[in-house]
């Protein structure tokens, strides 16, 4: 499972007519420290349960890389009344779905069911938050598992190991450095005892959100929130701390060669702000410099590489400010058959470099406006997609009132306010390219940065 980040669907809600709320939450805090948060939706009986903790990848320490993703997985395999794979398969029995997922900065498990078996999933989640029962024999055979999702997601996809090798050029330090599913022979290294140790030190209801929208109120669900959730002792957790990276005084470039390449690409890194840390007065404005540079075919570098000069097949460009440490800004092309790489590296850098210079237009910023309004009309009708906004910017150290009053800050933002944000970004020492290109039929898969050790997606993603 690897959804997709879900601020463009808050930002197509920015140019609603003006209210003061988005999806009008309901919260409360249970005596043990477990926040909750419930979305109404009543237009179906279906809810999303989801309990996101605040701890991922970037809260491993070297040597011990991908356990909270291993531990993801492990929650799966039974506590002292359920059996290993049961929770699922009573899920299933009861017509629901259920997941988890991991990222650089949280954990999140969720399930879908009707309503009325709202109370079974409560109670289902909350055993393995407190009862996990976890044997060797287990462990063993899943960290198997992990680590053929790793050989297959990554390690035999070229273009997953370039994107894993550009993040860990571009993060010199810390835990956004690492992938989130780990370094291969530290998935090797792990024993039993690291993943109890690792459950018991994050798995805490007072290091835990829940958030339940769909057909439910705060009345109906607080009685079983402190029935399930709130028989859980509080317990310590670690500071999780995400300091400034070091200052990158130098251009990198990456390049992967393989001969099961079919498309070539061209990437950027940049090392950009998130709400949190860095430049945070950037974290509005860069959301829609990135429409206007890579959000379809209405953007800058569509119109010039595509449309006018025909010299690629695609463009994007990525950017998420809901992390608790600095982020990624990312621009991504593809040639168009028998278009030589230089030719196309040379065309977006000058567009980057006049953006840079020059700043956006007026009528770009309305164009951005005008389509974002446009996009994802209908996110509030969605049970889960406030679910999934607001654990996001509740684990990275945001607050409901960040999310409801998103709309109004995105419409405030000017043009001066994207120009500064672009000057800052767009500099050539605080990137990483990466290029990925065919080889020649027999020719060995050549990484020209091996000491860059080697996430998913675009800009990273989560790990299921």
């Amino acid at each position: 499972m690897r959804p997709r980040f879900l601020f463009l669907a808050l930002m197509a809600l920015a140019f609603r007519p003006a209210v003061a709320q988005v999806f009008n939450p309901e919260s409360f805090t249970l005596k043990n420290g477990m926040q909750v948060v419930v979305i109404p939706n009543h237009r179906v009986p279906v809810v999303s349960h989801m309990v996101w903790y605040k701890v991922g990848s970037a809260d491993e320490v070297a040597g011990h890389t991908g356990l909270a993703h291993m531990v993801e997985h492990m929650m799966f395999k039974g506590t002292k009344t359920v059996g290993p794979e049961e929770f699922s398969r009573i899920v299933a029995a009861n017509g629901g779905q259920d997941n988890a997922f991991t990222n650089e900065d949280y954990t999140a498990f969720y399930q879908n069911v009707a309503a009325d078996k709202l109370e079974l999933v409560m109670k289902l989640e909350a055993d393995r938050m407190a009862n996990l029962a976890l044997k060797d024999e287990a462990f063993q055979n899943e960290r198997q598992v992990v680590i053929e999702e790793r050989r297959m997601r990554t390690e035999n996809q070229p273009e997953a190991l370039l994107q894993e090798q550009m993040r860990a050029a571009l993060f010199l330090d810390g835990g956004y450095h690492h992938p989130v599913i780990g370094w291969h022979q530290d998935i090797d290294s792990y024993k039993l005892q690291d993943i109890v140790d690792f459950h018991k030190r994050w798995y805490a209801p007072n290091n835990a959100i829940l958030v339940v929208s769909g057909d439910i109120t705060a009345a109906r669900l607080k009685p079983l929130a402190e029935k399930y959730y709130g028989a859980i002792p509080a317990r310590p957790t670690p500071v999780r701390a995400r300091p400034l990276d070091p200052t990158p005084v130098a251009q990198r470039t990456l390049e992967i060669r393989d001969e099961d390449v079919h498309q070539p690409s061209w990437t950027r890194y940049y090392l950009a702000p998130s709400y949190h840390v860095g430049d945070t007065q950037d974290g509005d404005p860069l959301q829609l410099l990135a429409e206007i540079i890579g959000g379809g075919p209405i953007s800058r570098l569509y119109k010039s590489l595509v449309v006018d000069q025909k010299l690629a097949a695609s463009v994007s460009a990525e950017y998420d400010p809901d992390s608790l440490g600095q982020t990624i800004f990312a621009v991504a092309t593809t040639p168009n058959p028998g278009v030589e790489m230089k030719a196309l590296t040379e065309a977006i850098t000058a567009q980057l470099k006049d953006i840079a210079e020059h700043g956006v237009t007026e009528a770009e910023l309305t164009r951005a406006k005008n389509k974002l309004r446009a996009e994802t009309v209908y996110a509030r009708d969605s049970y889960h997609t406030g679910a999934m906004v607001f654990g996001q910017v509740l684990t990275t150290g945001g607050k409901i009132e960040d999310v409801e009053a998103w709309p109004q800050k995105i419409a405030a933002v000017t043009k001066d306010q994207i120009d500064a944000a672009a000057k800052r970004l767009l500099r050539d020492e605080k990137s990483v390219t990466g290029l990925l290109l065919p080889a020649k039929p027999g020719e060995a898969t050549v990484v020209s940065d091996p000491n860059a050790e080697g996430a998913q997606g675009l800009i990273g993603g989560n790990v299921r």
